[in-house]
C-alpha cells in the first residue's frame, strides 16, 4: 500500500496563501491521487484531484479559481496550492492514492490510501 505523508499545513489570515505538499512512497501515471479536507462538523470532501496519464484535474467548486493541483513525478510529490483561503476552508487536508487504474474525480470512494493530514487554519 502506498505511503503518503503530507506537510505545509497552518494558520492564516483570510485571503493569504498556502502549499501543500505530499511525499509518496512509489507512483503510478495510471492512478488518481488527490486532496481530502474534512472541517469540524463538516462532510468529507475531496477537493482536487489529478490523473497523471493525461494530466486530467479535478476541482470542487468551493475551491475552484482558488486552488491548483500540481505534481513533480520524479519527485513523488503532490501539491496543492491554496490561494485567497478563506475562513471556511479551515479543515484537516489529507493526501489520497486511488485504488483502481483509471478511476479519477471528486468521489471520495476512488481513494484507498491516505495520509495523516496537515491541519489548515483560516481566520477572518
Amino acid at each position: 500500500q502506498v505511503q503518503l505523508v503530507e506537510s505545509g499545513g497552518g494558520s492564516v489570515q483570510a485571503g493569504g496563501s498556502l502549499r501543500l505538499s505530499c511525499s509518496a512512497s512509489e507512483y503510478d501515471p495510471y492512478y488518481c491521487m488527490g486532496w481530502i479536507r474534512q472541517g469540524d462538523g463538516k462532510e468529507r470532501e475531496v477537493v482536487a484531484s489529478t490523473y497523471p496519464y493525461n494530466d486530467d484535474t479535478y476541482y470542487a467548486d468551493s475551491v475552484k479559481g482558488r486552488f491548483t493541483i500540481s505534481r513533480d513525478n520524479a519527485k513523488r510529490t503532490l501539491y496543492l496550492q491554496m490561494n485567497n483561503l478563506k475562513p471556511e476552508d479551515t479543515a484537516m487536508y489529507y493526501c489520497a492514492h486511488g485504488t483502481k487504474p483509471g478511476h479519477c474525480g471528486l468521489q471520495s470512494h476512488i481513494f484507498g490510501s491516505w495520509g495523516q493530514g496537515t491541519q489548515v487554519t483560516v481566520s477572518s
